[in-house]
């Protein structure tokens, strides 16, 4: 009993260890889209993460879902189209189908799974973008654009509680917040309950506070793209092929 109350205390010493933004930089995209780099540091273990994050409007942009199953890489799916930002989408098995569900263009090529770890759903609809729980996806009308994935990160700007605490890898998440803003983002290796904490105590979103967070596809799915106002792109690769990218348009 006491041999299994001893690794615990560091675990939740770091989920509760206060971060700290150490700098943070922004520029323009095409469209009105922002892009945040932004460094924190974990001031009590000087753990430090990159944060990068594309910020736009939930109500004058459009949420694209793009199925890959050829497996091209997130840099060549943007480049010659109208988007302005990008990740990378869900979970997929080892037979490269999408875990969970997936819409695009209105049409669903994966149905939605009740699991516990895809919790959460990335949806566009005729009411705009937003970040709903499964269970409430029975109502939602008019759907354009979906992909299920999770944990739930932060809910009401308060981080979830319960994630895991000690498997650091890259991360890819999505987010709406507060002023009618919306966030694709990726962060280096840190853990689910770590970027939680970030997403929830740390103003990565500037003037934007966090209403709800959830996780992607991470660790080597990741992949961020975003388009500057130059025509050249700010991109991370990701270091596999993925089933599905989520991408940003503006109307």
């Amino acid at each position: 009993y006491g041999s299994l109350l001893i690794p615990l205390i560091p675990l939740l010493a770091s989920a509760d260890a206060e971060w700290k933004i150490l700098s943070a930089e922004s520029e323009s995209g095409r469209g009105g889209i922002d892009h945040r780099h932004v460094v924190v540091e974990q001031t009590a273990v000087g753990h430090r993460v990159v944060v990068d994050l594309a910020v736009f409007s939930a109500k004058s942009t459009s949420l694209r879902v793009i199925d890959n199953p050829d497996g091209q890489s997130l840099g060549a799916m943007m480049k010659g189209q109208n988007f302005v930002c990008g990740v990378n989408g869900g979970y997929f098995d080892a037979e490269f189908k999408p875990i969970g569900l997936r819409v695009a263009d209105g049409t669903t090529f994966s149905p939605l799974r009740r699991a516990r770890l895809i919790t959460g759903i990335l949806l566009q609809s005729d009411h705009g973008i937003d970040v709903i729980r499964v269970s409430e996806f029975a109502g939602t009308k008019k759907i354009i654009a979906a992909v299920q994935s999770g944990p739930f990160l932060v809910e009401g700007n308060k981080r979830i509680r319960g994630l895991n605490d000690s498997q650091l890898a890259r991360r890819t998440f999505a987010g709406i917040g507060t002023n009618d803003r919306a966030f694709l983002g990726l962060c280096s290796d840190v853990s689910l309950g770590d970027l939680a904490n970030i997403l929830a105590t740390v103003s990565v979103v500037a003037d934007s506070k966090i209403r709800r967070a959830m996780n992607l596809d991470g660790g080597s799915s990741s992949a961020f793209w975003f388009a500057r106002e130059d025509g050249s792109a700010f991109s991370i690769s990701g270091r596999k092929p993925v089933r599905d990218f989520v991408a940003v348009v503006p109307k």
